[in-house]
């Protein structure tokens, strides 16, 4: 089972769980999925960002804050960033995988499949979650069917591996049909709002387990 630390203390997730994380910009979503996923690196599990939004260096910096111990952590990070804006280096190595850009969804998948392969057969860690920041980058570089087409498959690939994986999407940048359309990948949806200052978090179609 996975669980998701003080973000909602009350659900457990059982293996090969897909959840969408939804919210207008600047609710604090991005944040939740991290603290989601640093929750499980904390007890040894396997965690894997792709990110289409910020380099895969941001991203370190900012999950050694959640992470201290990030260098001994089984932790991979697939940058669609670095190599289409052409600043840095993108070499490929055993923590950081790149692909060319957000819409190389073939380039994705294949470096998603080898960071799974390598943390659940190679180094027998049975427990991953997978994060995909985000959702909407794909959307503007891509029609709906073709995002459809490769959340269907790396779901697909998060359900085989028995991970928990998480997918932010900015839930006003796209039509509703859009929303509904994609929705149909996910076993539930975590909605994020705020209202007068304040964080609000529920799940919708996601199961509860009380501690």
């Amino acid at each position: 089972m996975y669980d998701l630390a003080d973000v909602l203390s009350d659900v457990e997730l059982s293996p090969g769980t897909n959840l969408l994380i939804s919210g207008p910009p600047l609710t604090g979503k991005r944040r939740i999925a991290l603290e989601i996923l640093a929750n499980g690196t904390r007890q040894g599990e396997g965690a894997i960002v792709v990110t289409t939004k910020d380099s895969a260096d941001k991203l370190v910096t900012e999950y050694e804050q959640l992470v201290p111990a990030i260098d001994d952590a089984p932790f991979g990070i697939v940058d669609c960033v670095t190599k289409q804006r052409g600043v840095g280096n993108a070499e490929d190595s055993s923590r950081i995988k790149y692909a060319s850009s957000p819409v190389d969804m073939t380039g994705i998948g294949i470096q998603l499949s080898e960071f799974l392969q390598d943390f659940y057969e190679a180094r027998n860690i049975k427990q991953n979650r997978v994060l995909l920041h985000s959702v909407s980058t794909l959307l503007m570089y891509s029609n709906v069917q073709t995002v459809f087409r490769f959340l269907h498959v790396f779901t697909g690939r998060v359900q085989s591996a028995d991970g928990l994986g998480l997918y932010v999407i900015d839930s006003t940048a796209h039509e509703q049909q859009t929303l509904n359309t994609l929705k149909q990948l996910f076993d539930g949806v975590i909605e994020v709002k705020e209202e007068d200052g304040t964080q609000s978090v529920r799940t919708v179609g996601v199961s509860t387990v009380s501690n």
